[in-house]
């Protein structure tokens, strides 16, 4: 490669992960630059003003479980982060009846109450074992996990401990653990509530994302899974970023150039160079090549072991895994923008019910059903949302007086059996704005513009192949030794001096920093050996 440019490190992709890794790369001294495909960075962590004043997080919504390390090491706050706490959930019924919680523990138990003393005493339990569990599991979750396929000394002895340490665990704690691998959200569920409002409102933890019904086995890993992590130091605690999720990413691009870091966009990566078996550079689309001894994949599996890459090259049974991943994607988002908040019956008035989380999906029974237009084929007729008048919290969003709402729907297939998403888009959205309607009389009158984001948007736009938001289902099969593949959990890929950092690594999806954050550990401990 005559005369290409040189970097120590090249990461690709500017999303999240892609920009906390570089971040840590740079922050040791490496001369790092990232590469976007598209005239900005943050992936699917960004803000769009798609009409004047209105400011859209097109698709993900919430700092979900950002490890608060990152922002110590990265030096976040300096550059800007400001989370505005999501703490109130509001979980409406087609019968008058509600929830509505926030983060007073004693205030929700006697909303509970108000429906169900059992259920009160039950949630108070429930929540109380499920937080330790999250501590328990959290030293694992922010580690760089055991390679089960490994004959390495230090892997097997990190196995070892890694089984020492799940029995050591309270019997309590170790038997929900096991309850969450076993059982369906809606089994577990049955055993500490009775009302079915309750139920729905834990129930939705465990489908979001995911192509699973509440009655499926997977939802209660998935359940599980979005309760770790955190921002504040509370287990299972989310945000909202001021400016939204693209104000987030916009504060680690700050932060990686301040490191001494690069970004470039409108420079997609065509296929990642390696001679005798060892990275050397990128080619991009543009006809040009960079060098680097050092290249890093923020991109789902699929992208990284079958596009940028020779699968020919790769040991058959890692290209064999990576063809089984599961992606699957199901969720779409309807976003709107609103001329005031919506009311709900006997609660007019009341723009704390939107300062945080709304979910519209009543019972267990709603949810299956809306699954079961899922696997038919279809889009739910009608879906879970998950629901935030974000401009409640950041009125920046929005011109004085106005409102946007972000809406995540599930179920949404990317494989529609009987049309295409081209000739569905407008009918989601329909099925969108009638969902909530039935829960918020008069809805409708309030929208000024609605954008409509389909699983095949989130492929074509931000590059999650089959629109899947964590880069592949979080199952038991897709986590932790297994993300993305056995052997290959551990950041690194066969092509010495490439390595993968992207949410399709341990520990996974969400906006948690996490893959970014241990892939650079796991590579700048290779470099110091």
């Amino acid at each position: 490669m005559p005369n290409a440019e040189r970097y120590d490190a090249i990461v690709i992709g500017g999303g999240h992960n892609g920009l906390v890794n570089a971040g840590y790369l740079a922050r040791a001294g490496l001369n790092t630059l990232v590469l976007e495909r598209r005239h900005l960075v943050g992936g699917a962590a960004i803000t769009e003003e798609l009409i004047p004043g209105f400011k859209f997080t097109t698709f993900s919504y919430a700092i979900s479980l950002m490890r608060p390390e990152i922002v110590q090491d990265l030096e976040l706050v300096k550059h800007g982060m400001m989370v505005l706490p999501l703490i109130n959930t509001f979980q409406p019924g087609l019968d008058g009846e509600y929830l509505f919680l926030g983060a007073d523990s004693d205030a929700n138990y006697h909303e509970i109450a108000r429906i169900s003393i059992e259920d009160a005493e039950a949630s108070r339990d429930l929540d109380h074992l499920i937080a330790r569990l999250a501590r328990a599991l959290k030293p694992w979750m922010d580690r760089i996990p055991p390679n089960s396929r490994s004959s390495d000394p230090a892997d097997i002895a990190q196995l070892a401990e890694l089984r020492d340490y799940m029995d050591g665990l309270d019997p309590e704690v170790r038997g929900l653990m096991q309850k969450f691998y076993d059982c369906s959200a809606a089994e577990i569920l049955d055993e500490y509530f009775e009302n079915d409002l309750v139920k729905s409102l834990y129930a939705s933890s465990g489908i979001i994302g995911s192509k699973c019904g509440p009655r499926d086995k997977e939802s209660g890993l998935v359940w599980l899974f979005h309760k770790m992590g955190d921002y504040d130091g509370e287990p299972g605690h989310w945000g909202f970023h001021k400016g939204g999720n693209g104000g987030f990413t916009q504060v680690l691009a700050r932060a990686l150039e301040a490191f001494g870091g690069s970004i470039r966009t409108h420079a997609g990566v065509e296929r990642v160079l390696y001679e005798d078996g060892r990275a050397v550079g990128v080619s991009l689309a543009d006809g040009s090549t960079i060098e680097a001894d050092l290249v890093v994949s923020a991109l789902d599996p699929r992208q990284t072991f079958t596009r940028l890459v020779d699968p020919a090259d790769l040991p058959e049974d890692l290209v064999q895994h990576v063809s089984d991943y599961k992606f699957q994607g199901t969720a779409a988002k309807v976003n709107f923008a609103l001329s005031g908040v919506p009311e709900f019956p006997g609660l007019e008035g009341r723009e704390d019910l939107f300062m945080g989380f709304t979910n519209l999906g009543p019972s267990i029974d709603y949810l299956e059903e809306a699954f079961a237009d899922c696997k038919a084929g279809r889009f739910s007729r009608r879906p879970f949302l998950d629901c935030c008048v974000q401009s409640t919290l950041d009125p920046d969003m929005s011109p004085p007086g106005k409102h946007i709402m972000s809406c995540f729907v599930m179920y949404a297939p990317y494989h529609l059996a009987e049309s295409d998403w081209d000739s569905e888009r407008e009918n989601l959205g329909d099925t969108v704005q009638q969902t909530i309607e039935e829960f918020f009389p008069g809805f409708s009158d309030l929208i000024l513009h609605r954008e409509i984001v389909t699983p095949l948007d989130i492929e074509k736009i931000v590059g999650l192949s089959e629109g899947n938001i964590f880069a592949g289902e979080l199952f038991e099969s897709q986590l932790f030794l297994n993300r993305p593949a056995p052997g290959w959990n551990q950041y690194r890929t066969p092509i010495a001096g490439y390595y993968q950092c992207g949410s399709g690594t341990h520990p996974g999806g969400c906006v948690t920093g996490g893959p970014g954050k241990l892939a650079a550990e796991q590579i700048l401990g290779d470099r110091s050996r």
